[in-house]
């Protein structure tokens, strides 16, 4: 079963993607960029979804670091996010960024564009 790492310091956004990928994947669940690195130390996702609005580091800066390491540079990433800022988003495909899913999001939207990013990928 493919893993998904979801990074949003949001509890409530956190559980709600948990509860609608789970069924299909194996989810962690995180609330900062640094936890997100500290456990990727130890398990490597198949994707990572990531709130560009996060405590801390970014997820501009986060993408920027996983984007430039050798190891994790082609874990394809999806920020989620509550921002519509066409500049933040030119700079997130800048950096590499596989996508974005707008928050709030729908199940069918969340689970829909992972499973095709996922099976594109295969």
């Amino acid at each position: 079963m493919k893993t998904i790492f979801v990074v949003d310091d949001s509890i409530s956004v956190l559980a709600e993607a948990e509860a609608i990928l789970e069924k299909h994947y194996v989810v962690v669940t995180l609330q900062s960029a640094e936890s997100m690195f500290t456990v990727l130390e130890k398990v490597s996702p198949d994707m990572i979804l990531l709130d560009i609005l996060l405590l801390g580091m970014s997820g501009l800066e986060a993408l920027k670091a996983l984007k430039e390491s050798e190891e994790y540079k082609d874990i394809p990433v999806i920020f989620l996010t509550g921002l519509t800022d066409p500049n933040t988003e030119a700079l997130g495909i800048e950096l590499g960024i596989t996508d974005f899913i707008h928050k709030p999001f729908s199940e069918a939207i969340l689970l829909n564009r992972v499973r095709n990013y996922l099976d594109l990928l295969n």
